[in-house]
């Protein structure tokens, strides 16, 4: 297996490396920006609009967009180039990443013209935030059993519910929303998708304020909210086609986060930490378990070029999806976990010290980590799926 690049995605590369080098100023850095995918305040997230802006100057937002909606048209490996420098430039995700990378290529897919020319210009600029309308306090995995309701009342349509886990809502002007339109069909039908202007009267939101101190969550109420009809997209009571759309794009960008910075990090504590009398690293059981940790990174690292490998041969997503999103979210625990071997108490501090300057970091780590095994379908869900499709098992 080539792992260089050619000569077109080296220059791709290196333009795109020197214009963050040249553009991304440190106050936006992040350690991690999965830690931080929802701006923890309003004026975090304006500092990050303004960047996107410039991004988007500079033709580097939407990249892989057509052209004729504002992307570059970028090809699949100059998008994973781009994923790949982005992050490790330490750069934070674009307060519009929802709006890029879910709703903007659904709308492509199975919106109106009029939609598409409404909706995507402010997605790629950022004059308009998108949050996702799923998941309900009775329906998370399983999507399907959702009961907001939308009634048809001619012009409009008249919603009531409520919607839970929704991150970003609390920023965001306008929310993708599934609803079920006919109570009567069969479970995956009578839905269909909506696009709610989220100061239309009658939505609240409500923040869900996580263990480590995190903001991005929050619970949605609609209590008569009139959604006009031309915000329907794609046929009604199919709904359940253009969210599958959506989640495919979910699944696909879930679970591809490179650990092995986080590792590289640990390995060097461990080796200036001391425990007891001396350094961590010292001892078997911690080496062993560094070991398999990179292992593990690694193991992902290649599953994650497997997929990228069909895709370049032009051959449909595979079962990768579903193993980046359980393997990757449950490394990621087992990473936590292992931090708070390593650092002890020092894996609760919510300020920096002198013996370990990003304890809080560590701290976030230990708290939040076990979200990624719910958020985006479970592990549960992630095991189902594998299970049934890839090798033929009954379904349970």
């Amino acid at each position: 297996m080539d792992f260089a690049d050619s000569p077109e995605h080296a220059e791709f590369r290196r333009e795109f490396r020197a214009w963050l080098d040249t553009n991304l100023p440190d106050d936006l850095k992040v350690e991690d920006a999965q830690d931080q995918r929802v701006s923890p305040d309003r004026e975090t997230l304006e500092k990050r609009r303004a960047w996107q802006k410039k991004m988007h100057a500079a033709g580097w937002v939407g990249l892989s967009w057509p052209k004729e909606y504002g992307g570059r048209g970028a090809s699949f490996m100059q998008q994973v180039i781009f994923d790949e420098e982005y992050f490790r430039a330490r750069a934070p995700i674009l307060p519009g990443t929802v709006g890029m990378s879910l709703l903007g290529p659904t709308l492509i897919h199975w919106g109106t013209e009029a939609q598409k020319k409404r909706y995507l210009p402010k997605i790629l600029s950022c004059d308009e935030i998108w949050c996702q309308g799923y998941s309900e306090p009775g329906a998370g995995s399983d999507l399907a059993g959702l009961r907001t309701r939308a009634v048809d009342k001619g012009a409009h349509f008249l919603v009531n519910g409520q919607k839970v886990w929704t991150s970003g809502a609390h920023f965001a002007d306008w929310c993708f929303l599934l609803v079920r339109t006919d109570p009567d069909a069969p479970k995956h039908h009578g839905i269909s998708y909506l696009l709610v202007d989220m100061k239309t009267p009658g939505v609240t939101v409500r923040p869900l304020v996580l263990l480590n101190g995190h903001r991005h969550f929050n619970e949605v109420f609609f209590e008569d909210v009139v959604v006009p009809k031309e915000n329907l997209v794609g046929p009604l009571n199919e709904g359940w086609k253009v969210t599958t759309t959506t989640l495919m794009f979910e699944r696909g960008g879930a679970g591809g986060r490179d650990h092995a910075a986080q590792i590289a990090r640990l390995l060097e504590l461990a080796k200036q930490f001391p425990n007891r009398q001396e350094p961590a690293f010292r001892e078997s059981h911690i080496r062993q378990q560094l070991a398999q940790l990179a292992i593990d990174a690694k193991a992902l690292q290649v599953t994650r070029l497997r997929g990228l490998t069909r895709r370049l041969r032009g051959e449909p997503p595979g079962p990768e999806g579903s193993i980046l999103k359980l393997f990757g979210s449950e490394l990621a625990t087992r990473i936590a976990d292992f931090s708070a071997t390593l650092l002890g108490p020092y894996a609760t501090l919510e300020t920096p010290t002198e013996t370990v300057p990003d304890a809080p970091r560590w701290a976030h780590r230990v708290l939040g980590a076990r979200q990624y095994t719910i958020a985006g379908g479970t592990s549960e869900i992630q095991r189902n799926i594998i299970g049934e499709r890839v090798l033929g098992l009954p379904k349970g």
